[in-house]
């Protein structure tokens, strides 16, 4: 008798605290225009776990990644954002969704010594917008980032070659500078890759 009637009160708790969808979601957009994160995100999460098919709750998968961001939880918001446009790949906000995506990944980019794949995954996000969204409003950032992220990855490219030619392993150091020549050849590194390729081959 004890285990049934803490049961009913524990259902009448968990039904007091139910609140419908619309209320979720407009709280959440009300902590997110006061700059509250933490209970945007709440809000969001109660959203989900109490509205899981709702319209709101697939709604709210593009909130999440923008908190996400701005959190600086990148690894997440892009995982929000891949979720939110295979749900909803011809919304007005998978444009957004996808920007988001790439922000996340060029946020990391790491130093030109590290290993560079999110930087490649950067440049391919950004490239994606560019190409699934043109008339985009992030179409011209989104560019931008796509120059950064080539020129880094030339970078890259260049540092390799150097450490081979350094090593006089010119076969190796050729075709980093040849793949910087051939598959980056708007970056700012052009010019040296080409001295060093001639370098290279004198020797």
């Amino acid at each position: 008798l004890v285990g049934c009637s803490k049961s009913d009160e524990d259902s009448d708790f968990a039904l007091d605290n139910i609140q419908s969808a619309d209320s979720l979601y407009n709280q959440a957009l009300a902590n997110l225009d006061a700059g509250d994160l933490k209970r945007a995100e709440n809000r969001l999460d109660d959203l989900n776990s109490q509205h899981p098919y709702s319209e709101l709750s697939r709604r709210s998968l593009i909130l999440k990644t923008f908190v996400n961001y701005r959190k600086g939880e990148y690894a997440e918001a892009a995982s929000t954002g891949k979720r939110f446009i295979s749900l909803n790949p011809s919304d007005k906000d998978a444009a957004y969704a996808q920007y988001i995506i790439g922000m996340s990944y060029y946020k990391q980019i790491p130093h030109i010594t590290r290993d560079q794949t999110t930087t490649r995954q950067a440049f391919q996000a950004m490239t994606a917008l560019v190409e699934k969204y043109p008339e985009s409003e992030y179409v011209n950032d989104a560019r931008s980032k796509i120059r950064i992220t080539r020129d880094q990855l030339a970078g890259k490219e260049m540092l390799v070659g150097r450490y081979y030619q350094e090593r006089r392993e010119f076969l190796a150091a050729i075709n980093r500078f040849r793949k910087v020549v051939e598959k980056y050849p708007k970056t700012r590194h052009v010019e040296e890759a080409l001295a060093r390729l001639t370098e290279s081959y004198y020797s």
